[in-house]
């Protein structure tokens, strides 16, 4: 397998694997990760399918991208764009057609594998350097080009911020109080704060490993 054709398919890989991840977050029902926990206050705001928000959510962020550093867009952020919204949602669908009613510790369970393999994904397409998702541009813009920090610093930062954003969307648009710890609960806490970190050791070993192999 040539570089090229090596660098598609870990990109491709990790959509899919990050798609896949935030269907199980959705199915644990204890805190999204921190980019999923805004679309979900946006999802109760907004009355149109996830995956089409999801599109047009990114297609906005996409403009910061363009008018910062264009390196980071490529196949992987298109692939991003297009399907990692309907793949969630076929995921998500079908994960609770298979687990209807799953026990509190078979959820921690799922929790547990989701935040693992997000952050792996993650790993495979920003290492594979097609581009990657808008949201994730911005973390590597400010790291990278700004130069205001180390990216897993900056990513604990931008995490932080759509938490927060996603529980005021979420309660301005009448959602209870009480259904919050959905989709902002531990397992979000442990992303904010956990994900960059978890992601810059998996690019380290095994991502840039796979590639330079």
């Amino acid at each position: 397998m040539n570089q090229r054709t090596k660098r598609v398919f870990m990109s491709l890989c990790g959509v899919v694997i990050c798609s896949v991840s935030i269907g199980i977050f959705k199915l644990a029902a204890l805190g999204v990760d921190p980019f999923q926990s805004l679309m979900s206050g946006l999802d109760h705001m907004i009355p149109i399918s996830f995956g089409t928000l999801y599109m047009i959510v990114n297609l906005i962020l996409l403009s910061f991208a363009l008018l910062t550093d264009r390196h980071y867009i490529g196949i992987a952020t298109f692939i991003n764009l297009f399907l990692l919204g309907y793949i969630t949602q076929f995921s998500y669908a079908l994960l609770q057609r298979i687990f209807p009613d799953p026990s509190l510790i078979f959820r921690f369970g799922c929790l547990l594998v989701a935040i693992v393999i997000i952050c792996f994904g993650s790993a495979l397409y920003m290492t594979a350097d097609l581009g990657v998702s808008t949201y994730d541009a911005i973390a590597l813009v400010c790291a990278n080009k700004w130069k205001l920090g180390p990216f897993k610093y900056i990513r604990i930062i931008t995490d932080l911020v759509c938490v927060g954003s996603g529980i005021l969307v979420f309660l301005i648009s009448g959602g209870e109080l009480g259904m919050v710890p959905t989709f902002v609960g531990i397992g979000t806490i442990i992303t904010a704060f956990f994900m960059g970190p978890l992601i810059d050791w998996f690019n380290r070993k095994f991502a840039i490993p796979l590639l330079n192999k």
